[in-house]
This record gives C-alpha cells, structure tokens and sequence, in this order.
C-alpha cells in the first residue's frame, strides 16, 4: 500500500479511515462486494457520482492495494478486490446495518433513486422462482419524469438485463406505484401485500408473478436488520 496524507496517527483506525473516508469511497467497495467488475457496472451502482472521480478513487484503491486492475488486449478492464479489499466486507455490511438498525425509516426515504434501486433488484431478483421462459417484467413510477419513470427488467435463461427503454418484448406483469413505496418494500419497511392493500401499488398481469412477487423479487442485503427506530 502506498503512502498517503492523512491524520497523521499511527491508530489503525485512523489509517484505514485514509483509505476509507474520502467522498463515495464506502460505496465504490460496496459496488465490488456486490459483484461489479466493469467501469459501466460500478457506474450503474453508482448514478451520482462523475466518471472522472470514479476514476480517481479507483486509482486511489488500486494503490492502496484493496483493487487490483487487469487490462486485456482488447481493451477491457476488469476490477478485482484483492485479499484486503475482501476483508472489508463484514464492515462495509456492518456500516449498513448500523444505518438501518438505528437511522430512521424517513430518512432512508428522503434519498430516493430510481437507477439505483432498480440495479440492485436486477442484481438480487431471484431467477430460480421465476418462469423458465423469458419474462420481462416492466415498473412504472408515475411521478417521475419521463425518462425515469418506466424500467423493464427482461428475465432469460438464469439472467437479468435492465432498462430504462421498451425493449420491444410482451410485458408479462406491470408494477406500478410511486418510487417511494418501491423503495420501502426493498428495504423492508413494508411489504407487497401491505402496499397492494393500501392502493399504493398495482399488479397487472400474470397472476403467479404477482402473487409470488415478494419471494423473486428479493430484498436488500440489509433488509431482515431489525430496526430500533421508525
């Protein structure tokens, strides 16, 4: 691992916070735990931040030995966590169930993203409850814009493909509801059925999809945390 300036504390604490604690860090290593290893993967997980400032904190994790970058002749680079950058899984997973155990809920809702949320249900949908033949599955946010408020997730042989775009195929089950209320299932504020019950979410469609939705659909990885507050 390379030097760097810093606190200037021989405490581990203080130089894994170095590494750590620069703006988007935490969530570049959360993006790898996840299972990106392209620029364009890392991108989608993370909507807000600039390219060239991914960059950089990429550079800056290659350094200090938590990455390690392969290119191919062709061009492709490919990002690996090394042995180091492994072993920050248990605190980067501890870091968000502190955040869910003891944030409360309205400010979890105060941040809400539609590329976000629907990259990491495309990530986490769980195939083997779904059907064996291709089955697309379309979400529509009304509230939003109209370049951000229909997402299909396409289901073929064991894979997920998102977008933000008709991917000209039959829509096997509509889901429809506001961003708010998709996002409170995936963390698990509330769940399908209560939102459904409450008019706040629509299935159309295929009726197993709907009925088995909260068993493919998945949660976030910190979902099951309890919460101590509301």
């Amino acid at each position: 691992m390379v030097e760097r300036d810093g606190y200037g504390q021989f405490c581990p604490v203080s130089m894994a916070s170095e590494i750590l604690c620069s703006r988007w860090t935490t969530l570049v290593v959360r993006e790898f735990l996840c299972g990106s290893t392209r620029f364009n993967e890392l991108r989608r997980g993370l909507p807000k931040m600039s390219p060239a400032l991914l960059s950089k904190r990429l550079k800056e994790l290659e350094q200090s030995g938590v990455i390690t970058v392969t290119r191919s002749a062709n061009g492709i680079t490919d990002y690996q966590l090394t042995a180091a950058g492994e072993e920050l899984r248990p605190l980067i997973i501890g870091l968000g169930n502190w955040a869910q155990r003891w944030m409360e809920s309205r400010l979890s809702l105060k941040n809400l993203d539609p590329s976000l949320l629907m990259w990491d249900m495309r990530r986490s949908l769980d195939t083997r409850r779904l059907p064996t033949r291709r089955c697309t599955i379309q979400f529509l946010y009304p509230e939003l814009s109209a370049a951000q408020k229909s997402w299909w997730l396409v289901v073929e042989d064991g894979k997920v493909d998102l977008c933000n775009f008709d991917p000209g195929y039959d829509v096997d089950l509509l889901v429809e509801g506001s961003l708010r209320s998709m996002t409170a299932i995936w963390m698990g504020l509330t769940t399908i059925r209560q939102e459904t019950d409450a008019e706040t979410l629509k299935l159309e469609g295929d009726r197993v999809l709907a009925r088995d939705m909260q068993e493919w659909l998945g949660l976030s990885v910190f979902a099951k945390t309890p919460r101590m507050r509301a």
